[in-house]
């Protein structure tokens, strides 16, 4: 067991009667930031396919039924984007067949929520819903480890306003979930260790089991929490014991699911070669500190993905990222020196396993895995309870000048996001979105009178269409095609648009018709017959 004790956080409170208010107002903010809005942002390539596991149907069928070279009308696409006849082994089995990288749970809970209402406000919403519940988990794990109620509300208050958990509590993945999933699972095992009751070593193996089911990473969030039972028992006690027959069981149940990995792996190796490309050092560190800042604020990427807005001043935010990668570095240290063993140790297996496994990998085997916010969040998660337990402490510094310096800091700190999430919620798109041409080639094309828009099963186009056909007008119609075929292009259109071919297909039609660049973003041709 451990010998090595520092101070606990100080039990009497000192700090300010306005905090209370403070808090109470971010977390109203908090909410009110995740509901807002929720189907302005471009519902993108990946929502889309969450849409499409959401009916029962897969990617090949898709193709095969739609991308014809008939005419059809924008309905008829997005019939593959809504709950059908189909039903929930449907949904599973279409994962299992093409994206059995992504565990089934999140998709069944979705196509359960669909069956009431299918609009993109009402399939994000779900992702909204869920994420609040992320304010009692945190605040339950930070009295388990912190034993400090004072660190709890602040840790809400940072993660209520939260950038990437804001942008994650809008979109239609699972990314929600496996956030609330990795807090009360860290929540739990601190209980199981402090009781070693049989009944929480049970609800331990759960929510391991719902980890794992609903995002493989979650493995490195259990091996993760090994290493910190390992290091805090030093032997073979009966709390490792326990532990290790907890996550056996639940890996157990897992192995239905890695069967269906196993039998579909060529499947995952192509629906994850973007991920694979081999980056530079230099990219990945960009990376790595940019996803550092996204945790506290993102106000200054606002000019690529919302020109229309005209602030200068909100560009000076991105001198705050070298000062936010301070604070983090310094909340690291602070937190070795001035808190108990077993306090660190959890928050450095928690942040250190997870993100040192995908830096190598991406270091090792190429790839930019460690770069994805979505990828990283056991990773953000032990950096904010870090940052809480700080706050937490200086707050009530009983030295008057560093209690108001911390106390300035927080205030700043939490307005950081809060300014980040009132200008995202107003935008189309944003870093967190593919598909970000989308909402501009909709607009261009739904100017024109009669609009026929052809495309093909090029690169990402199955996932960017179904994206794009939320912004569509009804009166575009597509002609799709599964290259190398082309299509036979009728007359009784206004125009006709033609949407991110492959270099080959936009030779073989340059040799019939005049192709002329609109929007050279989204890849976006018009075709004039000669």
């Amino acid at each position: 067991m451990l010998t090595k004790n520092k101070p606990k956080l100080p039990t009497f409170q000192t700090y300010p009667k306005w905090l209370n208010l403070f808090i109470l107002i971010v977390i109203i903010l908090g909410i009110y930031f995740r509901f807002v809005n929720l189907d302005r942002k471009v519902y993108w390539h990946d929502e889309a396919y969450t849409s499409l596991r959401i009916s029962g149907y897969t990617k090949a069928e898709l193709v095969q039924e739609i991308f014809t070279g008939q005419v059809i009308n924008v309905e008829s696409l997005q019939k593959y984007q809504r709950p059908s006849q189909r039903n929930f082994t449907d949904t599973v089995n279409s994962l299992k067949v093409e994206e059995a990288q992504h565990p089934p749970l999140y998709y069944v809970m979705v196509r359960f929520w669909t069956h009431f209402a299918h609009s993109v406000a009402a399939t994000r919403s779900l992702s909204a819903i869920i994420s609040l519940s992320a304010f009692g988990c945190i605040y339950w794990l930070c009295v388990e480890l912190f034993q400090s109620p004072l660190t709890g509300w602040i840790s809400i208050a940072l993660l209520a306003v939260s950038p990437i958990h804001v942008l994650y509590a809008q979109e239609a993945r699972q990314f929600s979930l496996w956030t609330v999933i990795i807090l009360l699972e860290s929540a739990t095992l601190l209980a199981a260790i402090r009781s070693n009751k049989l009944r929480l070593w049970i609800y331990y193996t759960i929510t391991v089991v719902l980890g794992l089911y609903t995002f493989l990473f979650s493995a490195l969030v259990a091996i993760a929490h090994g290493c910190y039972v390992l290091a805090t028992q030093n032997r073979f006690t009966k709390i490792f014991k326990a532990y290790l027959l907890s996550t056996t069981a639940a890996f157990l149940y897992f192995v239905p699911w890695i069967l269906a990995i196993i039998n579909n792996a060529t499947q995952i190796d192509n629906a994850t070669t973007s991920a694979q490309k081999r980056q530079t050092i230099s990219a990945l560190l960009s990376g790595w500190i940019s996803n550092i800042s996204y945790l506290f604020g993102d106000f200054w990427r606002y000019e690529p993905f919302y020109p229309d807005l005209n602030l200068p001043i909100l560009r000076w935010g991105k001198y705050l990222v070298p000062l936010l990668l301070i604070l983090v570095i310094y909340t690291l240290y602070y937190i070795y020196r001035h808190s108990q063993e077993k306090v660190w140790l959890f928050i450095y297996t928690l942040v250190g396993v997870p993100g040192v496994t995908l830096i190598l990998s991406d270091l090792i085997l190429g790839g930019k895995l460690s770069t994805r916010a979505r990828y990283i969040i056991p990773c953000y998660l032990g950096v904010q309870l870090a940052i809480a337990y700080l706050l937490a402490r200086q707050i009530i510094s009983l030295k008057p000048v560093q209690r108001k310096f911390w106390q300035i800091i927080t205030v700043l700190l939490i307005s950081t996001g809060i300014i980040s999430c009132a200008v995202s919620s107003q935008a189309v798109t944003w870093w967190n979105k593919g598909s970000h041409a989308n909402p501009e080639i909709a607009r261009i094309i739904n100017n024109t009178t009669a609009p026929l828009l052809i495309s093909s099963t090029y690169s990402l186009n199955v996932g960017d269409l179904m994206s794009l056909s939320h912004r569509l007008d009804n009166k575009v119609k597509l002609q799709l095609v599964a290259e190398p075929n082309l299509p036979k292009i009728p007359d009784n259109f206004s125009d006709i648009f033609l949407y991110n071919p492959s270099n080959q297909f936009k030779s073989e039609l340059e040799k019939t018709v005049k192709l002329t660049l609109v929007y050279k973003p989204g890849r976006l041709w018009r075709i004039k017959k000669s």
